[in-house]
């Protein structure tokens, strides 16, 4: 037995357990709606004591803002290496790391739908706070989308005149947009098909090519 591996067991089953009580919670959440479902619904759903769930989170809200630094940080982990803004230098290799992050902010917002249809439609009627940090949320992700657009712009394959804030808050946009789709409908096919369409909407505009051109979707 290693040095240490006591302590990793531990803190493994910590971390179960804390994924659990998010399970539970949000199973909660999801039949009984946020504000009527108390402590004591989640701790009975896994058989724990009120003391238990202490240990692990101050309150039901407390979980809430857990599960939206996780998300943000889930979201900055899929924009490193091949995903990094710097990591293009051709409209080519733009056009294949957006459909990379495309494919891995789905895994993120699809791993699990209630999760992601809660913090879309109903975190920020939780109260003032929660509200602006779901809006704090959104304008973190517009910068996010403006880093990329910039070193676009920067390097050549975007064009100079491009308004950044403005351009990187109506993508943010169909990418929310994408994201409710999906809650209506979670079928991998139509989805897809949408986050096609909007690559080809931020590449080639809508606009019908010159006589005898070709756009690429």
């Amino acid at each position: 037995m290693t040095v240490g591996s006591p302590r990793t067991r531990a803190e493994r089953k910590k971390q179960e357990l804390r994924r659990e009580i998010v399970e539970a919670a949000f199973e909660c959440f999801t039949e009984r709606g946020y504000h009527a479902t108390g402590i004591a619904d989640i701790a009975a759903r896994l058989g724990i004591g009120h003391g238990t769930f202490y240990r692990y989170y101050e309150n039901k809200r407390d979980i809430v803002d857990h599960v939206i630094t996780d998300l943000i940080e889930r979201v900055v982990a899929s924009l490193t290496a091949e995903n990094a803004p710097e990591a293009a230098s051709s409209l080519a290799d733009y056009r294949r790391q957006t459909a990379r992050i495309g494919d891995a902010l789905t895994s993120v917002f699809g791993s699990d739908p209630r999760v992601a249809r809660f913090l879309v439609l109903e975190a920020a009627g939780i109260d003032a706070d929660m509200r602006e940090r779901v809006l704090d949320f959104h304008e973190f992700a517009v910068g996010l989308t403006a880093g990329y657009l910039e070193h676009g712009v920067d390097i050549g394959y975007l064009r100079t005149d491009l308004d950044i804030a403005s351009t990187a808050r109506a993508i943010n946009g169909m990418i929310l947009s994408g994201v409710l789709a999906a809650l209506r409908e979670p079928d991998p096919a139509a989805q897809e098909r949408l986050g096609t369409a909007i690559r080809r909407v931020m590449y080639d505009g809508i606009s019908a090519p010159p006589k005898g051109g070709n756009v690429t979707g």
